[in-house]
């Protein structure tokens, strides 16, 4: 591998290697099958390849970091897809290997899903739907390998302030920008006192956390809508999805779409109408209330981190694109736009 080669190319021969040096006689799916071998999509934490046979199309997962600092990361991420495996929205999983004696990254196998990503102008209705099928999948206990969010707010304020540090402790920072990010903290660790809600009135499922149209695939003439990546995900409120989905940080990450208020009640009414607990109905715009500020935030403090980390040691791969919209979310007027409607009626 060379180190002008991009992480694409550099890894392609060795995914090939793989696939020729593994045993596959315990894998239907991959045993007596030749594949080709393509690039497919990437980020900053894994490289996905198109595996095609004459009969199939798989998808080969090398892991190149993790977000949530887990040494196992293709492994839980793995885990997860097993447990939504009946869910009938997710991707199928086939096989996974962290021992990095063929391949020095975790890498994984799963089911191929062709389509498209969402489209929050078509596509909202399936959205809905393929969120609540999740949120409402019955859980093995004994199988629940997921992160818990106990104190889901506590959880998300220290997971940032610690994102926060680096942009805080950076030569780089506007001074503007950390003045007002301060303040945001500040409103935040007092903020989080009201997770007491959540714990008084829990209500645990799979959630994802990185609800972003690129982690859909639509298939309009299946009428499918499948959430294909689980990097990061935990066992928690369903308002952290929903938070996540609406959030004008992760409609504007690939697309110019931020929800109107009359786009916002559609959205929430198709959730609403595939929940089969009343309960949830009732108490689902107060769980969003409560959450919506602390995802902000999480989206921000990352942004802030990355914006450090791009121009100084960054170990992962760039992203151009990423590179520009995080410029775009470091605005202050930007970032009053998103935490003053919440800072001004505590």
């Amino acid at each position: 591998m060379t180190a002008s080669a991009s992480p694409f190319d550099q890894y392609l021969d060795p995914v090939r290697h793989y696939l020729r040096q593994q045993h596959w006689d315990d894998v239907p799916a991959m045993n007596g099958h030749t594949f080709t071998v393509s690039p497919l999509a990437g980020g900053e934490y894994n490289l996905n390849y198109l595996l095609t046979s004459s009969t199939q199309k798989l998808v080969f997962r090398v892991n190149m970091a993790s977000q949530i600092d887990r040494a196992d990361q293709i492994v839980y991420e793995f885990k997860t897809l097993q447990l939504l495996q009946d869910s009938g929205v997710t991707p199928l999983p086939v096989f996974v290997d962290d021992s990095r004696s063929l391949i020095d990254r975790g890498i994984s196998i799963m089911e191929y899903l062709p389509g498209n990503p969402l489209d929050y102008h078509l596509d909202l209705a399936g959205a809905a739907r393929t969120l609540s099928i999740i949120h409402q999948l019955q859980i093995d206990e004994a199988k629940n390998h997921l992160i818990v969010e106990k104190q889901p707010l506590s959880l998300i304020f220290n997971e940032c302030a610690g994102l926060l540090d680096g942009y805080f402790n950076s030569d780089l920072a506007d001074r503007a920008i950390h003045s007002f990010l301060l303040e945001v903290k500040a409103w935040a660790e007092s903020a989080r006192a009201q997770e007491q809600y959540f714990l008084d009135d829990p209500w645990f499922c799979i959630v994802n956390t990185e609800i972003n149209s690129a982690n859909f695939i639509v298939n309009r003439a299946r009428q499918s809508t499948h959430l294909i990546d689980w990097e990061m995900p935990r066992w928690g409120d369903p308002s952290t999805d929903l938070c996540h989905f609406c959030s004008p940080l992760t409609t504007l990450w690939k697309t110019d779409f931020r929800f109107s208020p009359e786009g916002l009640d559609f959205f929430i009414r198709e959730y609403k109408q595939n929940i089969r607990s009343a309960h949830l109905q009732d108490t689902l715009a107060e769980r969003m209330r409560r959450k919506f500020p602390f995802v902000l935030l999480r989206g921000i403090s990352w942004s802030a981190m990355a914006w450090v980390a791009y121009q100084t040691g960054y170990q992962g791969m760039r992203n151009e694109d990423t590179w520009h919209k995080i410029n775009q979310y470091m605005e202050l007027d930007f970032m009053r736009s998103l935490f003053e409607p919440f800072m001004m009626v505590s």
